[in-house]
């Protein structure tokens, strides 16, 4: 183990509107973030402006010419521009460690990142963290992800009682115990020859990664679908080119639903009712994280940010 607090930064490919940006800027800078690289995967998105003059934010517009220096041309899959993006990232890093996720996700540490970081072995090369999915909050004040109801990954047979219980008559088409991706995300340590980091984890030499066990003390809160009305906007995207293409049965039974069964399924899923959210409390499957995303946007400080600390 290291002592002292580790430096850590964030990258992050998006295509999002511009308050979203700016709450994952916002957020993250507040928990410590020492850099934030940003890469625009449309040219032309108005972000560029929303970010400009923050020290700490280096933003790269993805056009042509910059698609030519790093690849030759754009790839196709948005997969793999995340994957080279971050690649990039980590070539010429300067920090001790840095994250790769996205911008619905925003992490939600119990102490300081830093020092979480500072603690990992030194043959470890990767820091993996658990996601937690965004439940739908009917009630809620709209804010720019409105959600604070958060349900960890119910994955393998020792979760099976609890996704029967939380998904009901879908719990065979989630099998991950979750509509998105129950592998997490990562930081990863700079300098080392030959790491290639990925989505979900890094190749060293050609060879996948053993990640390890998830970090007990950063979680990773991903807003996937808490909104019904944009969730049904990326559906058909989701389903072809997104995260549902990887579990067919799922993308399969969406793709032939109506719009009444996409409306029984979203409110089975995505909207429990308390008899099933108090069942997930009590196996610690559902947590509760207000982040306040308007509120610290607006008192962003644009572009003489400050940090202002963890956020609670």
């Amino acid at each position: 183990m290291t002592g002292g607090v580790a430096a850590w930064g964030l990258c992050a490919t998006v295509m999002a509107p511009v308050d979203q940006v700016q709450a994952f800027v916002a957020h993250h800078l507040a928990l410590g973030c020492a850099r934030l690289w940003l890469f625009l995967d449309q040219p032309d998105d108005p972000a560029v402006r929303a970010v400009a003059g923050l020290a700490e934010v280096t933003v790269t517009i993805c056009d042509a010419a910059y698609w030519q220096t790093i690849k030759g041309k754009r790839p196709e899959k948005h997969q793999n521009r995340q994957a080279r993006n971050m690649q990039a990232v980590y070539a010429g890093a300067d920090l001790p460690w840095i994250g790769h996720i996205d911008v619905d996700e925003f992490l939600s540490p119990r102490r300081d990142i830093g020092d979480v970081l500072a603690e990992v072995a030194q043959d470890r090369p990767m820091l993996r963290m658990a996601p937690w999915e965004a439940l739908h909050d009917a009630g809620l004040p709209p804010d720019i992800f409105t959600a604070r109801s958060f349900r960890r990954a119910l994955k393998g047979p020792e979760n099976a009682a609890l996704r029967d219980l939380a998904f009901g008559p879908y719990a065979p088409l989630l099998r991950e115990g979750v509509l998105s991706h129950s592998a997490g995300k990562c930081f990863f340590r700079t300098g080392i020859a030959g790491l290639e980091p990925r989505l979900h984890g890094a190749f060293l030499a050609g060879r996948r990664l053993d990640g390890g066990t998830f970090a007990p003390d950063v979680a990773l809160l991903h807003f996937h679908a808490e909104d019904r009305q944009r969730w049904l906007d990326r559906l058909a995207y989701r389903i072809t080119r997104g995260a549902y293409q990887f579990n067919p049965d799922l993308a399969n039974w969406l793709a032939g639903a109506d719009d009444a069964a996409l409306a029984v399924f979203y409110d089975r899923v995505q909207s429990p009712d308390h008899r099933v959210r108090a069942g997930l409390i009590a196996a610690g499957a559902l947590i509760s994280v207000d982040l306040g995303l308007r509120n610290r946007v607006g008192l962003q400080i644009w572009p003489d940010h400050k940090p202002q600390g963890m956020q609670t």
